[in-house]
């Protein structure tokens, strides 16, 4: 079901979001994440739910992926974020980037350019498209002063891991420069293709980097998803100290399940984030974990819960 729920936002995202004028430039990603750790107009009342957190450590940049919590509104969600006192949202499209800036939470991986999660950069027939749709979302993500932008290689449907480099690359090709002059980062997601998205061409580090080291460009990185990664290949800390470089943002959840990071799962998230923190990385750590509890309450205290644990 959460494989439903992603694709569907995100499919939503990618029709409306593509078209929506931007808002009018505003400040960089980080400035965005420090205004929002001070800000303090339009912050939610700090005893609602009893959810308010103590400071945080400034170590780790905190996120929460936006369609983890789709049964809040996106002004609830602010409100949640800002009572936690982290400051940014993953995956978030232009119609919902004027109410983040009313509450100070930066975009911490802006999306809607995409055309789904199974069609991307490997099918070069989807190339003119992509080019179209990412050069005007480019646009749109450095008008209002963010910076990460998503894409997806797209499912493999019968082809070789190596035809699919050469087609990523081509196409990837025709929107960096663009990127580079607009100062945008294009992400690729690292999805497993075991439980979640079968057949997905993007299911390995060693496959993503080799991409990024056939771009060669500091405008393409990857979106590392732990959880992902453990279900496709484990041995997640020794990969994230051999390949960080090429890794530009994570994604959290529980193994297996793809729930709360607590001690019900198989990962250890604070060694992790450790991991993480020790290779001088100094983008976001986003939680995309599926609350389990019943209750709305219950959901922000998992992210609560969460956001301490990888508060390394």
């Amino acid at each position: 079901m959460h494989n439903e729920s992603r694709r569907s936002l995100m499919k939503a995202m990618a029709l409306t979001g593509a078209g929506v004028l931007a808002p009018s430039a505003f400040n960089s990603a980080h400035a965005a994440n420090a205004a929002g750790n001070t800000a303090t107009n339009a912050t939610a009342n700090p005893s609602e739910h009893g959810m308010k957190q103590s400071s945080l450590k400034g170590n780790i940049n905190h996120s929460v992926s936006r369609w983890t919590y789709g049964d809040l509104s996106i002004e609830a969600l602010c409100k949640t974020v800002k009572q936690l006192n982290f400051a940014a949202i993953d995956l978030v499209g232009p119609e919902d980037w004027p109410v983040l800036k009313q509450y100070g939470i930066d975009s911490s991986m802006c999306n809607g350019a995409e055309i789904s999660l199974e069609d991307g950069f490997i099918h070069s027939e989807l190339h003119d498209e992509l080019e179209a749709r990412y050069l005007k979302h480019i646009d749109l993500v450095a008008d209002a002063g963010y910076t990460n932008l998503i894409c997806f290689s797209g499912n493999a449907r019968g082809m070789s891991k190596e035809e699919g480099l050469d087609n990523a690359v081509a196409g990837l090709k025709r929107i960096l420069p663009h990127a580079q002059k607009r100062g945008v980062v294009i992400f690729m997601e690292l999805f497993n293709s075991k439980i979640d998205h079968p057949d997905y061409m993007a299911d390995s580090s060693k496959w993503g980097v080799q991409l990024c080291k056939r771009l060669n460009s500091k405008h393409f990185s990857l979106l590392y998803d732990i959880y992902h990664m453990q279900i496709n290949e484990g041995d997640i800390i020794r990969t994230i100290r051999d390949f960080h470089p090429y890794f530009g943002h994570y994604h959290t959840a529980g193994v297996p399940g793809r729930n709360e990071i607590d001690s019900t799962q198989e990962l250890y998230y604070p060694a992790i984030a450790k991991a993480i923190l020790e290779t001088g990385f100094d983008g976001y750590l986003a939680q995309e974990f599926i609350p389990t509890p019943d209750t709305k309450a219950g959901r922000i205290e998992s992210l609560k819960e969460a956001i301490s644990i990888c508060d390394v």
